[in-house]
């Protein structure tokens, strides 16, 4: 390895190409170790942490869109998520692959996601909601009867605190639009205390 050689009067000196190529990989190893461990870390933190909000994709298709070269094929993913509660939403997005088409739809789920009225582990009424062909009914259901649904409706019902329900899909197989119709029914939904008819707690005032 040759000495470093000085290159003006205030002796100011340049170290050999090779010390600096070295001192540069020296850099480049110690960068890549760094993000290297930021991202174990922050893997081992998410792991860590408990999820606030659980997903289950429901739908994954491929779309084209004819161009003049030619057709042009993304996908499209239909996400549902919810905390196993009262809040459930659902995301519908396109992506040039797989996996940032369901990252769009989970953030849109986010975007979309509604609270609705539960009764203990089942909903307050029945209610029949139909989004263009897709019709769904659902009805609550006495505790230990589980979820008697269809596939997506049990997916999306699934994400929610509701344990008991009976569900029927009339009408269109489209589970985009089976997807926004239970969504749409569990939002239609009215505690007790506000129904129109129910009976008021107070005791009624003695006749004289």
């Amino acid at each position: 390895m040759s000495e470093p050689r000085v290159i003006n009067k205030s002796g100011t000196t340049k170290l050999a190409d090779a010390v600096v190529a070295e001192k540069e990989a020296k850099s480049e190893r110690d960068f890549r170790n760094a993000r290297r461990d930021n991202r174990r870390n922050r893997r081992a933190a998410e792991e860590q942490a408990p999820k606030e909000f659980d997903s289950i994709t429901i739908n994954i298709g491929r779309v084209a869109r004819v161009v003049k070269g030619g057709r042009r094929f993304r996908f499209q993913a239909l996400v549902a998520i919810g905390n196993h509660k009262n809040k459930v939403g659902i995301g519908l997005a396109k992506g040039a692959d797989v996996t940032s088409a369901v990252a769009k739809a989970e953030q849109r789920a986010k975007k979309n996601m509604i609270t609705f009225a539960i009764n203990g582990e089942t909903i307050y009424h029945e209610v029949e909601t139909k989004v263009t062909g897709a019709q769904v009914l659902m009805k609550p259901a006495a505790p230990g009867t589980g979820i008697i649904a269809g596939g997506v409706v049990r997916s999306v019902i699934g994400l929610t605190g509701i344990k008991n329900l009976i569900s029927k899909s009339i009408g269109s197989a489209n589970k985009i639009n089976i997807s926004y119709a239970v969504i749409e029914g569990l939002r239609q939904q009215v505690p007790r205390k506000d129904w129109l008819n129910a009976k008021s707690d107070k005791p009624k005032a003695e006749e004289k």
